[in-house]
């Protein structure tokens, strides 16, 4: 049977409420940076360099260490085959990692700190 009613060629509009809400960017338009993805890159750029002038923190070290407790956790599962042995060794492991954590960011930290004052002292 061929088809009498036209197919609908955009979306219904509006929501349970009635209320329509318009389609696509409604704020600000966006600069010739931002439509180029030229800020974003240069933003991100800044962004990175934001988070390495940032000295370490303990807690940092911590969730860092945990990531690695777990996932030498997961593997001492896999390859010792006893649960209890590999359980016992994870807050070992944990508080090993924490300061070797903490004292490896240090380290790089100092050694950005002196590259940036090398740098601005040729500059």
């Amino acid at each position: 049977m061929a088809q009498t009613k036209q197919k609908r060629k955009t979306k219904h509009r509006g929501n349970a409420a009635g209320i329509v809400e318009s389609r696509g960017r409604t704020g600000r338009k966006p600069t010739a940076d931002e439509k180029s993805g030229k800020a974003k890159a240069a933003n991100g750029t800044q962004a990175r360099k934001d988070r390495f002038d940032k000295p370490p923190t303990w807690k940092g070290a911590f969730y860092r260490s945990m990531a690695a407790a777990v996932l030498m956790l997961l593997i001492s599962l896999v390859l010792i085959k006893q649960a209890t042995q590999a359980i016992v060794l994870f807050p070992i492991v944990l508080l090993l990692y924490i300061p070797i954590s903490y004292y490896t960011d240090l380290w790089l930290y100092r050694r950005r700190q002196r590259q940036k004052a090398a740098k601005a002292g040729r500059a």
